[in-house]
């Protein structure tokens, strides 16, 4: 599998308490999450939304790892014993949480606020990438995090109608006999069209319809009635997740823009590349990409004059995850989580360039442009395109 966190050693038990050093988004809001999970089969959708909210004394904030079943799921990614990894997870980050307000109070917007759907990486699940979501939704955006339900999550549930009844789906390995482009294939298209769903979802909100939030959570969705542009909607994800945006711009004219974080581009069939109507933008990282998947992406910057492809220096393919600003040695050496750019500055890279792109493609009236620089690969730490120079790494 093209994401492998890193092998996990015992390592030594001195230390061990993580803390999970997530920063603050740098924008002009505070940001507020919530989970919604709409339907009772596998058909429907679970999400965990990062918006713009009034900022709230003492607010709660959610925890980074929300069940002790992803801890489980996590070891079985990571080939690990279920039996004694899951409890060490738990026990290093299970308390760990996310610098937000959990069900915070909604800032409303009247002119809107664009719409980001995210699509997580394989065995990933809806919060490990809340430093680059809650740094968006702090600019003024509405940030989208599914939890794909293809079997490429670590692991994820959905609750039928029974109740109380949780049904989990747990990470599928490429069965053995199958190749895996058909596997991944079938997989990349579910996820899109679970993004294309999601957007459908929050069409339905803007148009005032009652959708109901199976888990019962303390927040109404019919408040963000009147503050979604429906109009300036963008695809993003990480690896699995930024193929899948590439897709999604085919399904669902909807997306205007998409920004694929080191994506693995090995999923999609060739008969696609001349369909993808809008531009993306394709933000590497030194470590993991191959020459074929550059070649895949140039394809589509040769048909797309807007289709951009930088690279971060020192960054490694965990950098463009939550698992970069965990603190100690042993979930470093758990998840390989660190090239040798300082996380806090990668973040600022990875969202200064998308803020930019979103700037120009969905035509916003901010102030983003002022990263337009990096777009063309030139600033500290950024190159343009994916030179497969020797990596110091």
């Amino acid at each position: 599998d093209p994401v492998p966190l890193p092998r996990l050693g015992c390592g030594s038990m001195g230390g061990m308490m993580q803390s999970l050093a997530l920063p603050l988004g740098k924008g002009p809001h505070h940001v507020g999450c919530t989970d919604v999970m709409v339907g009772r089969t596998r058909q429907g959708l679970f999400l965990r939304l990062f918006y713009p909210c009034l900022p709230q004394a003492g607010a709660e904030r959610p925890l980074w790892i929300p069940r002790y079943e992803y801890c489980g799921g996590l070891a079985d990614f990571t080939h690990r014993s279920r039996r004694w990894c899951a409890p060490l997870l738990s026990v290093v980050i299970g308390s760990c949480r996310v610098p937000v307000s959990w069900n915070g109070p909604f800032k409303p917007c009247s002119s809107g606020y664009p719409l980001i759907i995210f699509s997580h990486g394989l065995g990933a699940f809806r919060t490990l990438y809340s430093s680059v979501c809650s740094e968006l939704a702090s600019w003024g955006f509405m940030v989208v995090a599914l939890e794909h339900r293809d079997h490429s999550a670590s692991v994820t549930y959905f609750c039928t109608a029974e109740a109380g009844r949780e049904e989990w789906i747990p990470y599928q390995r490429v069965p053995q006999g199958q190749k895996e482009f058909y596997f991944r294939n079938k997989q990349v298209h579910q996820r899109a069209e679970e993004c294309v769903r999601a957007l459908r979802l929050f069409e339905d909100i803007s148009s005032g319809k009652s959708v109901l939030n199976v888990l019962h959570q303390d927040f109404d969705l019919s408040v963000l009635k009147d503050s979604i542009d429906l109009t300036k909607v963008a695809i993003m994800g990480h690896s699995f997740g930024g193929v899948t945006a590439v897709l999604a711009l085919v399904k669902e004219p909807g997306f205007r823009c998409a920004v694929a974080l080191d994506a693995w581009m090995f999923p999609l069939e060739n008969a696609l590349y001349a369909e993808v109507p809008k531009p993306v933008l394709f933000i590497n990282t030194e470590k993991f990409q191959t020459p074929e998947s550059v070649a895949k992406m140039k394809r589509l910057s040769s048909r797309n004059s807007q289709t951009k492809i930088i690279t971060i220096l020192g960054s490694v393919h965990q950098s463009q995850t939550d698992f970069t600003f965990l603190t100690g040695k042993l979930v470093s050496r758990i998840f390989g989580a660190r090239g040798t750019l300082d996380p806090y500055k990668g973040l600022d890279i990875t969202s200064q360039a998308a803020l930019a792109f979103l700037q120009r493609h969905l035509n916003l009236r901010e102030e983003f442009d002022q990263w337009d620089n990096l777009l063309k690969g030139i600033g500290d730490s950024v190159v343009p395109e994916a030179p497969f120079c020797r990596s110091n790494l």
